[in-house]
């Protein structure tokens, strides 16, 4: 991870229509000038009523104190365009880092839409196309969405069509993007790693083990605080009411920032910190925590380590030979993850959390789990594919998949993942047999990050087309 990141650059957007009038600098002023002294409630107390239903005030004080604790303090904030006629663009100098910070105002000069990501200078890539063994326009998108990643970045590609695959691996090397086989080859999978932990749940569901329904506290042996119930289903689908990460996670290893929490960190915030915040209404709010908080249960609940139910329950029966909980004798499988700057990080190790986004996988293994969706017997995989709770108008989630809506209604089912060195990207359309997944040694954290999902779906798009 970038020393002077924080673990969610991606702050808010809302989908409201936005005005844009002379108040901006003010309102910008504002922020700076609360977001300093650490009055996070007094930025909340100039959202709309929309930006704050839609970010309460616990989420918007946590957000911003661990923003600041990375990235310090506010210095300088330069004003450069308005962005979509809505969006103030702020080049803004922090102590530690240097984010490019959007804010947009309604008629009555309060903010109702936020985002901040790192900022990047505008240039034009010299990256030359070597790509010339590929379908012309499969070379042609995946150069288009990865032209401005650093040398000795790696993807690799597994397209799915009709059930028949082929495999696109991708090196930038001297400036130059060609072909390699990297199919076999390790990447961290990060988040996409909460698919397999809802599977190992629905496993356990279909084989009568547990309900979906039942509490997690029936498999600990002290009360949660304030005896809050927390329920397997509201763990796997993000309705929990759970932060994004625990608020005694110490974040001082920024390189490694999950190594350290093990069960003894985790029982003390399940009795001394645990707060939810969706007591009165359910809704959707994406947890990291809760993932890695789901895994360890399913694992107390049938007396063995969450580890050894993952490789049981999902990497041996679908022969996932190349799949893995642990960095152990991997050293020249794995490629190295790169930061930011395309210098080599360190990879993330899980403990307690590792339900979260522990799993090491290669594009060829993570095409067994793809291909077995499309049995339609396997009732274990059919369930976490179901829509349990409708996110927005474009997006419902069953149990760790996220549903998406086409033209032709909700009928892709994609996760994504990133780590300080790595992203990745997994879309299916299980009806068709069509499908795409991409692991990269991109940084989360790389401005550009957000074409690994780019890719994947514009190469969806491609495939469903043809």
């Amino acid at each position: 991870m970038k020393r002077t990141t924080i673990i969610l650059i991606l702050i808010f957007m809302t989908n409201f229509v936005f005005s844009q009038n002379e108040k901006q600098t003010e309102i910008f002023k504002t922020f700076k000038e609360n977001y300093n002294a650490g009055n996070f409630e007094n930025i909340f107390n100039i959202f709309s009523i929309e930006m704050k239903t839609a970010l309460p005030i616990e989420s918007t004080k946590q957000f911003l104190s661990g923003l600041k604790l990375q990235a310090g303090k506010i210095k300088e904030g330069i004003f450069l365009k308005f962005e979509n006629q809505s969006f103030a663009v702020y080049k803004t100098d922090f102590e530690n880092a240097i984010f490019t910070v959007n804010i947009s105002i309604d008629d009555f000069n309060l903010i109702n839409g936020l985002y901040i990501k790192p900022y990047v200078e505008e240039s034009k890539s010299t990256l030359i196309n070597g790509l010339s063994d590929f379908p012309e326009e499969i070379a042609k998108t995946i150069y288009s969405l990865t032209k401005d990643f650093p040398n000795k970045t790696q993807l690799s590609i597994a397209v799915l069509k009709d059930g028949n695959v082929k495999y696109y691996g991708v090196i930038i090397q001297n400036d130059t993007i060609k072909s390699i086989e990297n199919q076999t080859k390790i990447f961290e999978i990060g988040s996409i790693t909460k698919v397999f932990t809802s599977s190992v749940l629905a496993s356990l569901v279909i084989d009568n083990k547990l309900k979906l329904n039942d509490y997690i506290n029936d498999y600990y042996s002290f009360s949660f605080k304030n005896d809050t119930k927390i329920y397997f289903s509201d763990l796997a689908n993000h309705t929990s009411g759970l932060p994004r990460l625990p608020e005694n996670l110490d974040l001082s290893n920024e390189l490694n920032p999950y190594k350290n929490y093990g069960e003894k960190e985790l029982n003390e915030f399940l009795t001394k910190f645990l707060k939810i915040e969706n007591n009165n209404e359910k809704k959707y709010d994406y947890s990291n925590l809760g993932a890695g908080l789901l895994g360890h249960t399913l694992g107390l609940s049938q007396k063995q380590t969450f580890n050894q139910l993952l490789k049981k329950r999902i990497f041996e029966k679908y022969q996932m030979d190349n799949s893995y909980t642990s960095l152990k004798g991997l050293e020249n499988k794995i490629i190295k993850g790169l930061d930011d700057k395309g210098q080599e990080v360190s990879n993330w190790e899980f403990d307690i959390l590792f339900g979260g986004g522990g799993i090491l996988s290669t594009s060829e293994d993570l095409m067994k789990f793809a291909q077995a969706q499309f049995d339609k017997k396997n009732k274990e995989l059919e369930l976490p594919r179901k829509p349990t709770f409708v996110i927005n108008e474009e997006m419902k989630i069953g149990l760790g998949w996220h549903i998406l809506k086409t033209k032709k209604g909700f009928n892709w089912v994609w996760h994504n993942g990133g780590t300080g060195g790595y992203s990745s990207s997994m879309v299916l359309d299980v009806d068709k047999k069509n499908g795409v997944i991409i692991l990269s040694n991109v940084s989360a954290f790389n401005p550009k990050m957000e074409n690994i999902d780019n890719l994947c779906f514009e190469l969806m798009k491609e495939t469903e087309n043809q």
